[in-house]
C-alpha cells in the first residue's frame, strides 16, 4: 500500500469497486506492460484495503455472537 497511500483511508464499498474496475480494466488488455504492473500493483493495494474491512467485519460478528452466548 505504500505506493498507493490514497487507497488506505477508502471504505470498503468504494475500494471493492475500484477493484472491480482495475480487474476490468486488467482484462480488456491493451496496456503496456508497465501499465499492467502499475494496475497491478493498485490492485493488490485495494485487495488489502478490502482484506482489512472484512476482518474488522468478521471481528466485530464473532465479538456480537460471542456475546449473545455469554447471556
Amino acid at each position: 500500500m505504500a505506493a498507493h497511500p490514497e487507497v488506505a483511508e477508502m471504505g470498503y464499498e468504494e475500494a471493492r469497486d475500484a477493484l472491480a474496475e482495475v480487474v476490468k480494466q486488467l482484462e480488456a488488455g491493451g496496456l503496456s506492460l508497465e501499465d499492467s504492473l502499475a494496475l497491478w500493483e493498485r490492485g493488490e493495494a485495494l485487495a488489502a484495503v478490502c482484506e482489512r474491512h472484512l476482518a474488522g467485519a468478521r471481528e466485530r460478528v464473532e465479538r456480537a455472537l460471542a456475546s449473545v452466548e455469554d447471556e
